[in-house]
């Protein structure tokens, strides 16, 4: 056994931090695995319940690049799980990607990050995933993981697929060409209703962090490069329940799959011609994202829209009460959220009035 004097003396020679010590001293990882660490550029891919604490553990690891991509903002119903957040952020509107990038760079200066508080979509997915050495999910809906693998599978980028609601949790590691990859197991992202939401069902936060360390551990795995030691088996958890499995998914490869044997991106395809506009599931929300936004400053939205009812406007984004249960929350690339309504027609008719299409 090396004491530890000894170990901080050789570790600042090597040109390891010594607040890397105690990983350091675990032996699969090393001096040369904290190294690989440091050279790592890693996105995370929604700053929610999962988000945070993946971010917080790559963070702390000393990954030397992490990436924070979200859309949304703060609000109080987050802080019972998302664990960077506090009162405040919920009250300021924060954004998730930038209220978490402040909070991290306090706990590791050394650490790049870089918040996008921006939707990830087919028209920019490749930009923001193209040069990172692996994908965390921290997101919500399987649309955005259907795009996600797209984009892994195309540029070879491995993804590590996470999610949690009530008390149940899943989580798989994806190495493109080798594993099955997401459209292998589901052929198509299910319907919007048709799968619970932390907002239909709940969720409770032992479940995040069971399903995010997880996924944490597995990504200083790969990071490391100690990839005979990675699980690629499905794991499945109900924590309320006491229950565990893990799937073998192995046989699950696909010859005819769209995706990793075809090569066909259709999540990656867009309509350029046409505005993106989703119902958020659960939320009773829709989000609507032009092609073409309106090239205008938060400022000018303000002084539009004051006169004809509430606004609360910060450097990130602005919310307009639009009727009495009726919220138009505006960001600066152009994307407008719809609060109060999970109907596309009312929506786009909103929109049409306040915003112009």
């Amino acid at each position: 056994m090396i004491c530890v004097d000894t170990f901080l003396h050789t570790e600042q020679e090597n040109g390891v931090d010594a607040r890397y010590s105690r990983q350091v001293l675990f032996s699969p990882i090393g001096v040369e695995g904290q190294r690989k660490l440091i050279g790592s550029r890693v996105a995370i891919v929604g700053m929610g319940a999962l988000g945070t604490v993946l971010a917080n553990h790559m963070v702390r690891a000393g990954v030397g690049y992490v990436r924070l991509i979200d859309r949304d903002f703060v609000e109080a119903s987050n802080l019972q799980r998302q664990m960077l957040y506090d009162e405040d952020d919920a009250a300021m509107m924060t954004p998730k990607a930038i209220a978490a990038a402040k909070r991290l760079q306090l706990v590791n200066s050394l650490v790049t990050i870089e918040p996008h508080v921006m939707d990830l979509n087919a028209t920019n997915a490749e930009d923001l995933l193209g040069d990172i050495d692996l994908i965390l999910d921290g997101t919500d809906n399987f649309s955005v993981r259907f795009l996600i693998n797209d984009v892994s599978i195309k540029l070879g980028i491995p993804w590590i697929y996470g999610g949690a609601v009530a008390s149940r949790g899943v989580s798989l590691t994806i190495l493109p060409g080798q594993t099955p990859c997401l459209r292998c197991l589901f052929t198509q992202a299910p319907a919007a209703g048709t799968t619970e939401t932390c907002d239909t069902a709940g969720v409770i936060g032992g479940i995040i962090h069971v399903v995010a360390s997880f996924q944490a551990t597995e990504a200083l795995k790969l990071l490391v490069g100690a990839t005979e030691h990675l699980n690629l088996r499905m794991q499945q958890w109900d924590l309320w329940f006491n229950q565990h499995s893990s799937i073998n998914v192995t046989g699950a490869l696909k010859a005819d799959c769209p995706a990793c044997a075809s090569k066909q991106y259709d999540y990656l395809e867009t309509d350029i011609d046409g505005d993106t506009i989703q119902s958020l599931c659960g939320r009773n929300s829709v989000q609507i994202h032009p092609v073409v936004p309106a090239a205008k400053p938060l400022e000018y939205w303000e002084e539009r829209l004051k006169p004809l009812g509430s606004v609360e406007r910060n450097r990130f984004l602005l919310k307009f009460q639009a009727g009495p249960d009726l919220h138009m929350v505006i960001f600066p690339d152009g994307r407008v959220l719809i609060q109060g309504t999970d109907d596309l027609i009312q929506a786009k008719s909103l929109y049409s009035r306040y915003i112009g299409m």
